[in-house]
C-alpha cells in the first residue's frame, strides 16, 4: 500500500496537538468522563497523586518517560483501563510479560506507590486507571512539557490480554504503512501518530532497537552520531544498554524537528520514515503548526 505522507501533513483535517500520553481512544465509558469525578468523593485525590509521582521522578528521572510509556501501552490495549498492571495469575496471562513490555516497560511499583497513598485518604475510590493517567499528566508537567485537564472516572479492567499487546503495539520494525494502520485502528490518524511520535524526545532506548540503524552506513543519519551510539551500543551484545533520545528537552515534536531531524540525529526507524517520505519544509511548517494548539482541547480517555 502506497501512503503519501506529504498529503497527510498537509490536508485541511483539524489539526490535533498530542504527546505519546494523549490518546483519542474510543472506549464505551468515553462519554462518562469528568475532570470533577472525584471533587466529592475524594476532593485530594489528584495531590495526592502528584506529590507522590513528583517524589519518584525526583529520584529517577527516566522515570518520567517510563509512566508516560506505560499510559500508551495501557491505553492502546483494550483502552484505558489498567489492564496493563495486572500481574500473571492462573486465570489472567499478564500485559506485563508480552514482546513490547517484556524486560521493557516500567513504572508498575511507581503507580502502586501512588495508589497506596490514595488509599490513605480515600479506601476504595480512585481507579488505577486514572492514576495512571494522572501520573502521566503529572510526569509530563514536572520535567518541563506540558499539562493538561485529564478526564476522570475509569474503570479498572478485570482481564489482560497478551495476545493483543502482542499484536496491537506498535513495533520499532513497523513500516510506515504498517504504523499508520496501527494507529488508524485505534481512531488515531497519521497526523496523530506524528505528534505522538513527539515523545520519543524524553527517555531512553535499549541498543537492540535500534542497532541496525546505527550500524546501517546510511545517508539519513549523522556518522558522528552513529558513531558516538556505537561506543554505547556493539554491533554483538549489549542488547539492554540503553542510550538517550534527548533528556534535556521538552515532550514536544517540534524539539525533535529543530534538534534531531534537522540534524540526522535519530536512531529510531519511525522517526527515520519522517526523512524519508516528507520534504523538510513540509515536515517543519505543518507539524509547527499541528504543535501550536493546546493539549487541553483534547478529548481525554
Amino acid at each position: 500500500m502506497e501512503t503519501s505522507f506529504h498529503n497527510v501533513l498537509t490536508s485541511p483535517a483539524k489539526a490535533v496537538a498530542v504527546i505519546l500520553l494523549v490518546l483519542l481512544l474510543n472506549t464505551a465509558c468515553q462519554a462518562q468522563l469528568t475532570s470533577t469525578f472525584y471533587d466529592n468523593s475524594c476532593p485530594n485525590a489528584l495531590s495526592a497523586i502528584r506529590t507522590s509521582i513528583r517524589n519518584s521522578i525526583a529520584a529517577e528521572r527516566r522515570m518520567a518517560a517510563s509512566l508516560i510509556r506505560l499510559h500508551f501501552h495501557d491505553c492502546f490495549v483494550q483502552g484505558c483501563d489498567a489492564s496493563i498492571l495486572l500481574e500473571d495469575t492462573p486465570s489472567i496471562e499478564s500485559e506485563q510479560t508480552a514482546l513490547p513490555n517484556k524486560d521493557s516497560a516500567r513504572g508498575y511499583r511507581v503507580i502502586e506507590k501512588a495508589k497506596s497513598e490514595v488509599e490513605k485518604i480515600c479506601p476504595g475510590v480512585v481507579s488505577c486507571a486514572d492514576i495512571l493517567a494522572v501520573a502521566a499528566r503529572d510526569a509530563s508537567a514536572y520535567v518541563g512539557g506540558p499539562s493538561w485537564t485529564v478526564m476522570l472516572g475509569r474503570r479498572d479492567s478485570t482481564t489482560a490480554s497478551r495476545t493483543l499487546a502482542n499484536s496491537e503495539l506498535p513495533s520499532f520494525k513497523d513500516g510506515l504503512d504498517r504504523l499508520i494502520s496501527r494507529f488508524q485502528s485505534k481512531g488515531l490518524s497519521a497526523r496523530d501518530m506524528v505528534a505522538l511520535s513527539g515523545s520519543h524526545t524524553i527517555g531512553q532506548a535499549q541498543c537492540f532497537t535500534f542497532r541496525d540503524r546505527i550500524y546501517s552506513n546510511g545517508t539519513d543519519i549523522d556518522s558522528g552520531f552513529a558513531s558516538t551510539r556505537k561506543r554505547i551500543c556493539p554491533a554483538v551484545g549489549g542488547d539492554a544498554n540503553l542510550a538517550p533520545f534527548d533528556l534535556v528537552t521538552l515532550i514536544l515534536l517540534t524539539t525533535i524537528i529543530s534538534r534531531i531531524l534537522y540534524k540526522r540525529k535519530v536512531f529510531l526507524s519511525l522517526i527515520k520514515f519522517f526523512l524519508a517520505e516528507v520534504p523538510q519544509t513540509a515536515l517543519f511548517q505543518n507539524i509547527a503548526g499541528v504543535l501550536q494548539l493546546s493539549a487541553q482541547t483534547l478529548l481525554l480517555p
